[in-house]
């Protein structure tokens, strides 16, 4: 198990595609209210399945506003603008699956990397999304 922090998200990487031969990607996450998050975003390459274990994270899926709290879940396709934000008041946990796992734990070291000492440099960070086939989509409402 690995555990990354990159400002108000915490990321614990339960299986990887490492240690799966590529089938899957699968971490705990913790977003504190408000932290800064990914812009609107989609993957090329995996679909990715969110379920709420702590507090409310609302996912903007495709234009909607999906509150997942524990019990619920979303699924998101690729190819699909999504982002996510905490609104309220108390940290927000989901599980998130990534399949096929194609990102692993080194798109998120990284990142954390780049966010280490402050606001990462936005074009660094579009390049680094871009390397691991993640889409920014910043005009996305």
């Amino acid at each position: 198990m690995e555990t990354i922090k990159i400002g108000g998200l915490l990321i614990e990487f339960l299986h990887s595609k490492d240690d799966t031969d590529g089938s899957v990607d699968m971490f705990k996450m913790r977003v504190e209210p408000n932290a800064k998050v990914p812009a609107p975003h989609y993957h090329e390459t995996w679909d990715e399945t969110v379920y709420g274990l702590g507090g409310t994270l609302t996912m903007r899926i495709d234009g909607e506003d999906i509150a997942i709290e524990p019990g619920q879940s979303a699924f998101i396709k690729r190819g699909v603008v999504h982002s996510f934000r905490n609104d309220s008041s108390a940290a927000a946990s989901v599980l998130s699956v990534l399949t096929p796992g194609i990102l692993g734990a080194s798109y998120f070291r990284e990142l954390a990397e780049l966010a280490s000492a402050g606001p990462p440099d936005a074009a660094k960070v579009k390049e680094l999304m871009l390397r691991y086939r993640l889409i920014a989509v910043p005009d996305a409402t």
